[in-house]
């Protein structure tokens, strides 16, 4: 019996698909890429090995061919869709409807050669009604979109495999720039060095407490015999003074202390109130970017985790597609909306008229609607029995859609001018007001302000005043202000800057994030994203050979031509010139570089001292005194933001490593010196010299809350004493221990370990205690689960999520597959653990497949080895 054989990216979207298409189809999933330029040297072809450009798996001297290969982990997906295909009437390719998705369709129709009919099969929601008509309106692949991202793939492969080995030599080893990833970190770096080169200033002014009708409120001094005062704004942030063209009066400390003494027992008069009734209309409904940053502001969400969340609600029938760059709505969305909206809120809080969006974004091509709750019917997170992560962003989305067809938000701004006289001075004083006199659309969604942002005045609600009132001042607060630097980006800014500049595209905004703080270049602190001295080493050597390259608007550039080839246009000699010229051209420039002067950074900030990025890190070497004797170089701290290090940080530094340079005593037994030093992971002690006579120096890190200044001789050898036997475990008599390791204080028994709370000294710590923590530690890790999610369709063997050593996983027989990041124990669905566990076991066959060749090969070799001395 045929079937028609209908191929998916994932099986959770094959599942879904399965409720909406009848017993004729079979729906498969690729697990995505069936084909991809080579990782590594062993997947490149035998035939194109001896070639000079094999390496980049492109050919350079061809036209910049690209030379596909099967990844390991695939071949076994390709041979049983391979399989199934014989027994199919009609292929069906439901790839998603972006880019990568055509692409994907076309290498399985590549690879697969199909002989029965072929239809390309899109559609923006999993839906019964979008499956149907999507069935009925199949199209052929399209070729320009397929040529647009294959020319993306070759240009990103390009400048990844060019640039990174010159990372490697100039700065360190295991660096990687990218087309995209490299500007991100740039942008990054440029701002850091914003603050690097910021000079704060200080300014005072003064808030009075008023009251009416029991209502408190205040109003804040801005005006001194009619000039105005100082605020952040009049300042130069390169000077930390205010600004030559600015008219402005600076008070100090003092002034601004006797003024508000003389204010205590003072009336102000209201001099005038002015009011201005505004409308506030609601944004447009989310496209991949704008979910991406409220799901950073309003959730906390990496970009990762909003989209691998979006990507599982869409797959399961919830939203419409989320990687899409359309703001528009469909006229059953728009019904659908507006329906919810009447009984949800009340049919007073709908707009006038249906709203529409215009797509604002540059080069706009991926899905051609918004993201949205799918289908008409706008069931909410809990109608829909969604629960944690998932229903926050479900219902991020169904509010941010409800607001779009709600009526205006109607506000009230009033500022009160206020004045007194103080000693022959004419104070002047304002409040200012805000009144919502309709929510409107505010009832269902609002923007939240990022990290750095702030409303422009600090508004409250005010009671009705007139002119002519007085009113006595109830205290008064002589207030000192700092000037700020330029706030960090957080992932939500970053995805802003990247979209409003047109480099990349959304859909790839969360991989780079996530690339560029995996690779090292980025760490979060606060929320916001940090660059690291490794970051700023690796931009300042690549703004020296491949400016254009990292340079913002010749990436949007080459991003609005990678649109126009989707368009239709023709790629002629776009590869070959940008290879020529921006890539070979720049590596030439720069190999006479100095590796050391690349890595060597200068700043005012921490003049006379510079900071050089080595091999293990950032550091800072101090001339000897004596010209004969060596440099001594000092580890900044890991995770120390570039802006945050000062000439007093490196000098404190530097007073601990010279004290450090002096033993605190020495062991009694062996006679060996005691050192206190700080290191590239913190504070630690040290037994002997750690020189050429003896390499291999005992180490212990102090525990936390323990400083280098109170480390006496006694506690210094107590620590390097560890691990120390704490006795015998009551159940199998065996050793327990205690030491500190990478991961702080912790207690051992029989190669298993607990770590120590807080409150537990690892010097001190008891029998009974180790024992209770190994045993809570063992209940957690194996043999109790953190709960049983359902049974195996195919084996009716219990599906489990286990805590290990690594974080939580799922466990089916002899599967363990760990759980991302963004997934919490408690939201996985017995579809979720499927799909994790099939992506597992397809690693797992690669790897077997992998083993066996390897061991065919060494069996051949010793058969021909013997044949030869035969």
């Amino acid at each position: 019996m045929t079937y028609k054989l209908v191929i998916v990216e994932s099986p959770t979207k094959a599942r879904t698909l399965s409720k909406f298409l009848g017993k004729d189809y079979r729906i498969e999933a690729s697990m995505g890429h069936v084909r991809d330029l080579p990782a590594n040297a062993e997947e490149i072809p035998a035939d194109i090995k001896d070639k000079p450009w094999s390496r980049l798996g492109i050919d350079i001297e061809s036209g910049f061919a690209p030379v596909y290969v099967i990844p390991k982990g695939k071949k076994k997906t390709v041979t049983e869709l391979k399989k199934l295909l014989k027994g199919a009437d009609e292929l069906f390719i439901a790839t998603d409807e972006d880019r990568e998705g055509e692409s994907i369709g076309w290498h399985l129709v590549q690879l697969l050669q199909p002989k029965v009919p072929t239809r390309r099969m899109v559609f923006h929601e999993i839906t019964k009604t979008a499956i149907q008509h999507a069935i009925e309106a199949t199209r052929e692949i399209d070729q320009k979109l397929v040529e647009a991202q294959e020319t993306r793939r070759v240009l990103d492969r390009l400048v990844g495999y060019t640039l990174s080995p010159m990372l490697w030599k100039k700065v360190k080893p295991k660096l990687s720039a990218g087309r995209v990833q490299s500007v991100a970190v740039r942008l990054l770096v440029l701002r850091e060095r914003e603050r690097m080169a910021f000079h704060a200033g200080t300014y005072w002014d003064i808030k009075a407490h008023l009251a009416k009708d029991n209502k408190d409120f205040h109003a804040q001094l801005v005006a001194i015999d009619g000039v105005r005062l100082a605020t952040g704004k009049d300042f130069d942030e390169n000077t930390g003074k205010i600004r030559e063209d600015r008219k402005v009066l600076l008070l100090e400390e003092d002034r601004t202390k006797a003024l508000a003494a003389k204010l205590r027992d003072s009336q102000l008069s209201v001099d005038a109130v002015e009011t201005r009734d505004t409308k506030r209309s609601p944004g447009p409904p989310f496209i991949t970017s704008t979910l991406q940053q409220e799901g950073n502001k309003k959730l906390g969400l990496s970009a990762r985790d909003t989209m691998s969340i979006a990507q599982r609600l869409y797959e399961a029938g919830y939203i419409t597609y989320m990687r899409t760059d359309s703001t528009h709505l469909s006229d059953e969305a728009i019904r659908g909306t507006r329906g919810a909206i009447a009984s949800s809120f009340g049919e007073q809080y709908l707009s006038e008229k249906v709203r529409q969006y215009k797509t604002s974004s540059k080069g706009a091509q991926e899905a051609h609607e918004a993201i949205r709750p799918a289908g008409d019917q706008m069931r909410t997170a809990a109608q829909l029995g969604l629960k944690g992560k998932e229903a926050a962003v479900y219902d991020l989305i169904w509010k941010r859609t409800m607001a779009t067809q709600m009526a205006e938000a109607k506000l009230r701004f009033t500022t009160v001018t206020w004045q007194v006289n103080v000693d022959g001075e004419k104070l002047e004083f304002k409040s200012f007001g805000k009144e919502i006199t309709f929510p409107g659309y505010f009832l269902a969604y609002q923007e939240t302000l990022d990290v750095g942002e702030s409303e422009e005045n600090d508004e409250e609600s005010l009671p009705p005043l007139t002119e002519g009132e007085r009113h006595p001042v109830k205290d008064v607060e002589p207030l000192g202000h700092e000037t700020k630097p330029p706030a960090r980006y957080t992932e939500a800014s970053l995805v802003k800057a990247l979209e409003k500049d047109g480099v990349g595209r959304p859909s790839t905004y969360a991989t780079i994030i996530d690339t560029i703080q995996q690779r090292g270049y980025v760490f979060t602190q606060n929320k916001t994203l940090i660059p690291t001295f490794t970051a700023m080493a690796v931009t300042n050597l690549l703004e020296q050979t491949h400016g254009d390259v990292v340079d913002v608007e010749f990436t949007a550039g080459m991003e609005e031509k990678l649109d126009e080839i989707a368009e239709g246009k023709t790629a002629d000699g776009l590869l070959k010139e940008f290879y020529d010229k921006e890539l070979i051209g720049g590596i030439e420039s720069g190999g006479d570089l100095d590796p050391r002067t690349v890595c060597t950074l200068k700043a005012d900030s921490f003049a006379p001292y510079e900071v050089r990025v080595g091999r293990y890190g950032p550091f800072v070497e101090i001339p000897a005194e004596n010209p004969e004797e060596k440099a001594t170089t000092v580890s900044l701290p890991e995770g120390i933001p570039p802006a945050d290090v000062t000439k007093d940080v490196i000098e404190d530094l530097v007073a601990k490593a010279k004290l450090g340079n002096e033993p605190i005593g020495q062991d009694a037994e062996s006679g060996r010196n005691v050192y206190v030093l700080v290191g590239r992971f913190g504070p630690y002690v040290q037994l002997g010299e750690n020189d050429d006579e003896e390499p291999k120096s005992k180490k212990v890190s102090l525990p936390k809350g323990l400083a280098p200044e109170d480390v006496t001789l006694d506690k210094a050898l107590d620590l390097l004493s560890l691990p120390r036997r704490v006795g015998l475990h009551p159940e199998d008599g065996k050793v327990v221990n205690a030491g500190i390791g990478r991961f702080g204080p912790y207690v051992v028994h029989a190669g298993k370990y607990a770590s120590l709370k807080p409150e537990d000294d690892v010097l001190t710590v008891n029998l009974d205690r180790a024992v209770e923590l190994l045993a809570a530690k063992k209940q957690r890790g194996g043999q109790e689960p953190l709960r049983t999610i359902g049974n195996h369709p195919e084996t009716g063997e219990p599906i489990a999520i286990l805590d290990g050593r690594f974080g939580p996983y799922v466990k089916h027989q002899k599967t363990n597959a760990s759980l991302p990041k963004d997934m919490a124990p408690e939201d996985v669905s017995l579809e979720q653990a499927l799909d994790l566990l099939a992506a597992r076991e397809a690693r797992k066959g690669a790897k077997k497949t992998t083993k066996a060749k390897t061991a065919k090969k060494k069996t051949a070799a010793k058969t021909t080895k013997a044949k030869k001395k035969a």
